[in-house]
């Protein structure tokens, strides 16, 4: 009797496809079947030299799994180096480059052969953040085969792709020494320095994990108003969620000295938490405590750790009145929670997680009118509206943003989001000088805010300063050193307005090679090519904006970018001219 029950095990994918595969057939339909078919012969034998089993070759794809996430790695770098070697030897319009893309992943295997499940999803979605001749893959994969190949691992940050939940961590993957790339950060030697991992959720509920997430989050927070502590933000301490993880090897990779990590359990009206300070030169345990208390004593747990880090490091809390809750809880649970699920998608940062966290925000606010940080945030997500055109009424977003700002600065003068989002209200109004004191006064309430420096970055770059622009913005990468893949924007457009066009366009190449989906640095990186007299890569960008975002307009980023001087954003123009573009002109 044939066995036909799907069966479930871990595997490594291997998903590959052809850049361009439609322009090429329609060129020359019968040249490139007969292309395809002598690349998949290179693909089946690297395939089975390494001992994976090919699955699918529909289309211009290819599917095949792996026991070993290390085959499947030594693969891909096989089958790129030798279709290199097949390509040097074709025309150019004949050239056939794939993207592949590897995930260590749960599959589900059928008796025909084929497989399906989220593992092979994310595979395919790292497929489609590669290169044209590239490889992209998990970081499970990178944890698994950095170090046993020469190979070189380079962080490509968190992405959002489609029909996935939580964002990919995508690692580039060259030829190379195997050294890690990049490269660690320096450690802060000039005081002390920790990380917040995210708490563990122990409730058995994994829809209750926005509720752990959120603890560990606003012990951030608390953390990072200490003067004299320098704290990780959260989008980096965020990256080692849910792995297990070596925490002295979690310490030297973000550079700091300590790492805090625990545990949410919540069981009806009871919550237990569990937290430990670790000293990451020697793994030794420095305090650890276990909490059980009535769920609305959430708030004075997130105090009581505060102070027992403060007091473990020698360092001092601000100044607090008898009797106030340095946290600001709120009594109704139901708006907190509504917060934390809120907040959550607000930092997506995309269109998806804004209208998300809108309405949850709004809620918030009905019940609890005066809670700063519900304020702080909805004016955050009302900025995004406006500078991305999200929404349906993205045109009052600015208006929206100076009223929750106001409201939560008059809520609590001490919450410094409300200050930021001033600041950036300010800012997209044209409002600079404004704008720079509000960010300060975040930034005086709150040192470790990595989003704030880089707000402050802007605002100098906008008011014509870049030189002190690259500082705050430095710091802001420091502080993150998982930053959004869209810092690398911010710190290459000033680069290219000190001069420096070469360093500006190794930013915009990582930019585009860990977000392909970019209009904004294709055309910066169009500009810096002009610059630098390569005026065909230019002119290539430039035609693949269009390809991206066939409604970009120029004219659009001149009325909305706020510079103080016109003509920086005519030196952007001057050297997208010198490449023999036409702004004003489509490809």
């Amino acid at each position: 009797m044939v066995e036909d029950t799907p069966r479930r095990r871990l595997s490594a994918i291997l998903s590959a496809d052809v850049a361009g595969y439609s322009r090429l057939m329609a060129a020359d339909d019968a040249g490139t079947v007969a292309t395809l078919n002598a690349c998949r012969d290179i693909f089946r034998d690297a395939i089975a030299a390494e001992g994976g089993r090919l699955v699918d070759t529909a289309g211009d794809s290819v599917l095949s799994v792996f026991d070993s996430a290390v085959a499947a790695v030594a693969c891909a770098l096989a089958v790129q180096k030798q279709l290199a070697g097949h390509n040097a030897e074709l025309d150019d319009d004949r050239r056939m480059d794939f993207r592949i893309g590897i995930n260590l992943g749960d599959i589900i295997e059928q008796a025909d052969g084929s497989v399906y499940g989220d593992g092979v999803n994310i595979a395919s979605r790292l497929e489609g953040l590669a290169t044209p001749g590239g490889l992209m893959v998990s970081a499970n994969v990178r944890e698994v085969a950095e170090g046993k190949l020469e190979a070189r691992f380079t962080d490509a940050g968190e992405h959002q792709v489609k029909n996935i939940a939580r964002p990919v961590h995508a690692y580039r993957v060259e030829v190379g020494s195997g050294e890690p790339a990049p490269a660690r950060p320096e450690p802060i030697r000039d005081r002390p320095s920790i990380v917040v991992l995210p708490f563990e959720n122990m409730s058995g509920d994994a829809e209750q994990a926005y509720f752990s997430d959120g603890i560990s989050e606003d012990v951030i927070t608390e953390l990072s108003k200490v003067p004299g502590l320098f704290v990780i933000a959260r989008n980096s301490a965020f990256v080692y969620k849910g792995q297990a993880h070596n925490l002295p090897d979690v310490a030297a990779a973000l550079g700091v000295r300590y790492v805090l990590e625990g545990s949410v359990r919540k069981a009806g009206n009871r919550v237990r938490v569990t937290a430990q300070l670790i000293d990451g030169d020697s793994g030794g345990h420095l305090w650890a405590e276990r909490y059980d208390r009535e769920l609305e004593d959430i708030f004075a747990v997130q105090d009581e750790v505060t102070e027992a880090i403060v007091g473990q490091l020698s360092l001092k809390l601000a100044p607090v009145a008898a009797g106030q809750v340095r946290t600001h809880g709120m009594a109704n649970m139901e708006a907190y929670e509504l917060f934390l699920r809120g907040r959550m998608h607000a930092w997506g940062n995309t269109h998806a997680s804004n209208a998300a966290a809108e309405p949850l925000l709004r809620r918030v606010i009905a019940l609890e009118p005066g809670y700063a940080p519900a304020h702080a945030m909805l004016g955050f997500t009302r900025v995004l509206d406006h500078n991305n055109r999200w929404g349906e009424a993205p045109e009052s977003g600015l208006e929206d943003a100076f009223g929750h700002a106001a409201a939560a600065i008059a809520a609590d003068p001490s919450e410094p989001l409300g200050h930021f989002v001033l600041g950036m209200a300010h800012l997209w109004s044209r409002q600079l000088d404004e704008a720079l004191a509000a960010a300060e006064r975040a930034i005086a309430l709150d040192p470790n805010l990595n989003h704030v420096h880089m707000g402050i970055a802007l605002i100098h770059h906008f008011a014509g300063d870049s030189a002190a622009a690259v500082v705050q913005a430095e710091m802001a990468m420091r502080l993150d050193p998982h930053y959004p893949n869209e810092f690398l924007h911010f710190l290459a457009v000033c680069h290219y307005m000190l001069g420096d066009y070469a360093r500006a366009r190794t930013l915009l190449e990582q930019r585009v090679a860990s977000f392909p989906e970019t209009d904004s640095s294709r055309m910066l990186l169009a500009a810096c090519l002009g610059r630098l007299g390569e005026a065909e890569a230019a002119q290539a960008q430039w035609h693949d904006l269009f390809a991206v975002n066939p409604s970009y307009s120029l004219a659009h980023r001149r009325r909305v970018y706020p510079y103080r001087n016109p003509a920086d954003f005519d030196a952007i123009v001057d050297g997208l001219r010198l490449a023999d573009i036409d702004p004003d002109v489509r490809p």
